[in-house]
């Protein structure tokens, strides 16, 4: 028989690069924790980007009964990053890559007193992916560590971290059929296999059929199978797997079981505020919670293997899944192997899971290395790698949104996404829509989809003109409204993903009045409070469960004599009370706008289908201070418009690419940014050699530019002055 015994409780930690010896010595002095750990819950989420990269250790004696067992092996289900395992004193493993699982046998090692330490390690290097990217590269044992005893014979669990059983179903949609095969590993001559109450024994495999085949049907019915293997020493173990069929239409988008199925969700990271990426399973079913309330049918995992627990969660309810390893923004020349690594381990561990549709290869990794041969050579091996092991499913990759739509790259994994912020790092909104539509124009063979794109908001901020770089939470209300409708009109984006669903650890940052953290959560990154945004696509996909939501609670003091209330609905019709006073009842879908005058305080309440929702606002004289993020860059924001432009003339109205082709004009506007160019570095020259970075900013004005810039309002001026002195 197998027992598992989980031995998150007892350890002894180090934060500190010592040999084992010494380690274990310290032991009894070493800080009493419980798994899972991490070193950097605090430091790294409290910016600065200095937290701790190096080594911890954690130490712990096994008990005779947690050691009884034919045979015996450790389990470690995350490590960050590089772990190496010592028993009594022998260096039995070492593991690079810090989101998979590995075991380690400890069968004829042991003594009267046993003492496991592993040494974690997180700090920079050259082979180990992650190494450069935005979040937290947390530290430590966090995730379960369990002890496996099993008989002498026994199914496989070390290579990969397998679990040992694999199950491969082909659905016949016309037949309502499908063809199960079963493989197993272990070390003996026969399996019993069970699959739909029908047992097989067999050598290695059995292939079973179900009639009237149940399917996993995404949201609707995400319906799961069991398999399992037992051998005649007793040890058995189990899978679940899921019946369907995922496929990708390049003029149609997505299909589940033969019918479109658009993919519309979020991405997830798995740390959390004060606890880092130690979570519990309790955290876990929180997060699920929150996806199932949004109504998201689709969760990109970024940007690594998550927790086992967590891939079951999507599997029980139905959300398809994209998953990938770590390869990220830079090509490391001495990371080949660890990108192949840890792709098999994320396949060999995954496989089973039917929430599962496609394999990531990498993310943003050309933002920081060119499109050489060595870096198509490691993506075709990566591509490889995974259509051998798994050819059911498809492979893509999500593409920083500077990458040429034409370069070679983008042909090796079977379809791609495109990661793209106009309208927040650069460009206007409306790129993202020229974006797509000249890319399926050019390329209408293939799939394209929209990985990643976002807006940061503080929770705190506000304004009644928002505006891009302001972090208020009605500009990234706004930002999502746009890409809706922009996704909404282009129902070939095979999957859509909202960076980010919760706000997430970056030590790096340091911006929009909060220290380490990234803000495009549509959730912040306690979980506490949901953004106004997060209510727009609760409106577009939560069907179910009927809402309405006002927004701009938070924003209670305002300056204008007429102000607008804005409310979020899945119904179809919205009612507008102020004061208990019926203001106004409007017929639609998802955004609904009213305008009030605002004349001292007021009780709004918007109601529909029987659903409420109510807040407070009142009328001030001066904006309110607290709402501003950046004051400097509020008094440019509205001098512009009250100044007369000629209109023959150019101004910083004008694109910079209209500008540039003057032979007058385009002279003072380069070398103005050929100044600011020197004072930036590498980043200059990132822009500088990208042709299609160049082409994007020829499309923005300058004075978007400028003030995305942090250029002051005479230097605005002052350019504009000159350039009304130059005829079109």
């Amino acid at each position: 028989m197998r027992k598992i015994t989980n031995i998150n409780g007892g350890w002894r930690f180090l934060k500190a690069a010592v040999p084992p010896e010494t380690a274990m010595n310290w032991a009894a002095r070493g800080e009493e924790v419980t798994l899972p750990h991490t070193w950097n819950a605090i430091d790294g989420q409290d910016g600065g980007n200095d937290y701790h990269r190096g080594t911890g250790w954690y130490v712990r004696e096994l008990t005779e009964e947690e050691c009884a067992g034919e045979r015996l092996f450790l389990e470690v289900k995350g490590a960050a990053m590089t772990a190496e395992v010592f028993f009594n004193g022998e260096k039995l493993a070492r593991h690079e890559g810090g989101y998979s699982a590995f075991r380690v046998e400890l069968s004829g090692k042991l003594r009267e007193k046993n003492a496991l330490a592993i040494s974690v390690n997180n700090e920079d290097n050259t082979t180990v992916y992650p190494q450069k990217a935005d979040f937290t590269f947390y530290g430590g044992l966090y995730r379960d560590v369990n002890l496996i005893a099993v008989p002498a014979e026994h199914f496989e669990l070390l290579r990969d971290g397998t679990p040992g059983i694999k199950v491969t179903p082909v659905v016949d949609l016309e037949k309502k059929t499908a063809s199960v095969t079963v493989e197993t590993w272990h070390n003996g001559k026969s399996v019993d296999i069970t699959v739909n109450g029908e047992t097989k024994s067999v050598e290695r495999e059995a292939t079973f059929l179900i009639e009237n085949v149940r399917l996993w049907d995404g949201l609707d019915d995400p319906y799961l199978y069991t398999a399992t293997a037992k051998l005649p020493s007793g040890d058995e173990i189990s899978t679940r797997f899921g019946c369907r069929v995922f496929a990708c239409d390049p003029e149609k988008g997505f299909f589940l079981n033969g019918r479109s199925y658009p993919l519309r969700g979020v991405s997830r990271h798995q740390d959390l505020k004060g606890k880092g990426n130690a979570l519990s399973f309790e955290d876990h079913k929180a997060d699920m919670a929150i996806i199932r309330e949004l109504g998201a049918n689709t969760l990109r995992l970024a940007h690594y293997q998550h927790a086992q627990e967590f891939y079951d969660l999507c599997d029980e309810n139905g959300i398809v899944v994209w998953a990938e390893i770590p390869y990220i923004t830079m090509h490391m020349h001495d990371g080949r192997e660890n990108t192949l690594s840890q792709m098999r381990e994320l396949i060999t561990q995954c496989y089973n899971h039917p929430c599962i549709a496609v394999w990531g290869l990498s993310n943003e990794i050309t933002a920081a290395s060119a499109v050489n041969e060595e870096l198509l050579e490691n993506h075709r091996a990566l591509n490889e790698l995974c259509h051998r092991m798994d050819p059911t499913r498809l492979t893509t990759m999500a593409d920083v949104f500077m990458l040429e739509i034409d370069s070679p790259i983008l042909q090796i994994p079977d379809i791609n996404s495109y990661n793209l912020y106009f309208g927040w790092y650069l460009g206007e909104l409306e790129q993202t829509d020229e974006f797509f539509d000249e890319y399926h124009a050019k390329y209408p063979e293939r799939v394209i989809g929209f990985s990643e794109y976002g807006a940061d908001a503080n929770p705190a901020f506000h304004s009644s003109r928002p505006e891009k770089g302001d972090y208020t939470e009605e500009y990234q209300a706004l930002y999502h409204e746009h890409m809706l409708k922009m996704i909404q009109a282009r129902p070939y984006l095979w999957a859509t993903h909202v960076w980010n669903l919760f706000d997430f650890a970056a030590d790096g940052r340091d911006e929009g009045g909060k220290h380490g953290e990234n803000q495009k959560g549509l959730v912040t990154f306690d979980r506490q409070l949901r953004k106004d945004a997060f209510y727009l696509y609760k409106a577009a996909w939560n069907k179910k469960e009927p809402f309405v939501h006002l927004c701009g609670k938070r924003y209670v003091m305002r300056c204008e004599e007429e102000t607008e209330i804005k409310v979020y609905s899945n119904q179809s019709e919205v009612s507008l009370y102020v004061d208990g006073t019926l203001m106004g009842k409007q017929s639609g879908e998802t955004v609904f706008r009213f305008r009030i005058p605002l004349m001292g305080e007021h009780l709004i309440r918007a109601e529909a289908a029987g659903c409420s929702d109510s807040m407070c606002i009142r009328r001030v004289d001066q904006p309110e201070e607290s709402y501003i993020f950046n004051k400097a860059a509020a008094s440019v924001t509205n001098w512009f418009d009250a100044d007369d432009i000629d209109p023959t003339c150019f101004s910083v109205q004008d694109t910079l690419g209209e500008i540039r082709q003057h032979p007058q004009a385009g002279p003072i506007v380069d070398a103005m940014m050929a100044k600011g160019a020197s004072e930036r570095g590498d980043v200059a020259d990132a822009v500088k050699d990208n042709p299609a970075l160049q082409r994007m900013m020829g499309r923005m004005t300058m004075l978007s530019l400028l003030k995305q810039g942090g250029a002051d309002e005479q230097s605005i001026k002052q350019l504009n002055r000159v350039l009304q002195g130059i005829k079109k």
